[in-house]
């Protein structure tokens, strides 16, 4: 049983985590290159949030948003 659970700490340590290791050891060197996966995913959320807001824009202009808070049958 011993060397199962060795073997999934090989898996995560020595494998998986292996470009996280990359990029903690060129944050010595370059702070933004070891930060590219955060502003990747800021630029992701950031425009997600930007269409979602036109979305909810289009419909509020076409009138079928519908904001009857009865519109749950939890809320009567």
């Amino acid at each position: 049983m011993k060397a199962f659970f060795e073997g999934i700490q090989y898996l995560f340590v020595d494998i998986l985590f292996a470009p996280l290791d990359f990029l903690r050891s060129l944050e010595l060197s370059s702070w933004f290159g070891a930060n590219t996966i955060n502003w990747i995913f800021m630029i992701i959320c950031a425009s997600a949030m930007v269409y979602w807001i036109k979305q909810l824009q289009i419909f509020d202009a076409n009138g079928t948003e519908n904001q009857d808070t009865t519109a749950h049958s939890f809320l009567k």
